[in-house]
């Protein structure tokens, strides 16, 4: 497993921390609204972040979440076919310049999702929470009620149109669950909130471009047993893999340190290296320590669990990890 950062198209003091503790592979976002550029889709524009990176020492990896507005492509509206062709043109641009992965995910509407975004843990730390009995009081949103089949039938459409593309130019596709993993979530449906859901989802795709990425605290939040989906996925499938752990059920959590939480963390990483799994990992959702900032609102992409503080000790945390896994791995080879 090889060691990646989320790491903002700006540069702020996370590039720096994160030159500091030796992380060299970015995973980025490079929707406009970040970057004044036009999305990747625009191949001068992928160059230029491409470029931009290059010189803070990192190399994009890989990109993760919607990288322009994907709502009539999740939506199933007129027009998706313009998007999808958008879409497909971005993965032939990561193709040539070797970007070779994308997180990607079809949550409609909503992306991951929090009713609180300051709920104290550990020494004052702040971490995100979800209550859904506070979400169904929020009441629906302005796009009224939306089936989950409408769902499953937009997805259906897009990956099909898209997964051969990423084949050729040789990206693999690691689909996200849905976070919080609950359906109606403010009256739009969900379908990524199982296991068996996200299997079914892969072999809709029928391509071996498009597999999962393995976030274990929405898998811990579904109320599987990361190990069990681990097993059940096996190497091919899991593109890309997110740290991070929580505690409670889908209907009522919190999330943790990354050693706090419901996840025999040790355990899962051995099987992890076990597994011979070859794929990036990054650090996820972390906690806000002290001397980092106070989010209060809407959970929007990295505007919050991402702060400098809290990303240094998940960081440190996930290399002790990965470390400890590979010296047992190596120990019992050699006896």
């Amino acid at each position: 497993m090889r060691l990646a950062m989320m790491l903002p198209p700006v540069p702020d003091r996370r590039w720096v921390l994160a030159r500091q503790m030796g992380v060299t592979n970015a995973i980025a976002k490079l929707a406009p609204e970040l970057t004044g550029r036009l999305p990747p889709w625009d191949l001068d524009a992928l160059i230029a972040a491409v470029e931009a990176y290059r010189e803070g020492s990192f190399d994009i990896v890989g990109l993760e979440g919607d990288q322009f507005d994907m709502s009539r492509i999740k939506l199933g509206l007129e027009g998706r076919d313009d998007d999808i062709e958008r879409y497909c043109d971005m993965l032939r641009n990561m193709g040539k310049l070797g970007i070779r992965l994308i997180c990607f995910n079809f949550m409609v509407g909503i992306g991951w999702y929090r009713t609180q975004t300051t709920v104290p843990t550990r020494g004052g730390a702040l971490v995100t929470g979800f209550s859904r009995k506070h979400a169904d009081a929020a009441g629906p949103t302005p796009l009224g009620e939306v089936s989950e089949q409408a769902v499953w039938d937009a997805y259906t459409y897009f990956i099909q149109k898209v997964a051969p593309v990423a084949e050729a130019a040789g990206v693999r596709m690691g689909l996200h669950p849905d976070d919080p993993p609950v359906s109606p979530l403010r009256g739009i449906g969900r379908v990524l909130t199982s296991v068996d859901a996200w299997e079914k989802a892969v072999e809709i795709a029928g391509s071996p471009a498009v597999g999962v990425t393995f976030c274990q605290g929405t898998i811990a939040t579904m109320g599987d047993d990361p190990a069990a989906a681990l097993a059940r996925f096996g190497r091919e499938r899991i593109a890309f893999v997110h740290v991070r752990d929580v505690s409670g059920t889908r209907d009522d959590f919190i999330e943790t340190f990354p050693d706090a939480g419901q996840t025999d963390m040790p355990a899962l990483f051995r099987a992890y290296a076990d597994l011979g799994l070859d794929c990036y990992v990054r650090p996820d959702h972390a906690p806000a320590m002290d001397g980092d900032r106070s989010h209060n609102g809407n959970v929007d992409g990295i505007n919050v669990g991402y702060e400098a503080n809290g990303m240094i000790y998940s960081l440190a945390y996930l290399r002790g990890l990965l470390d400890a896994s590979l010296d047992a791995v190596a120990s019992q080879s050699s006896r």
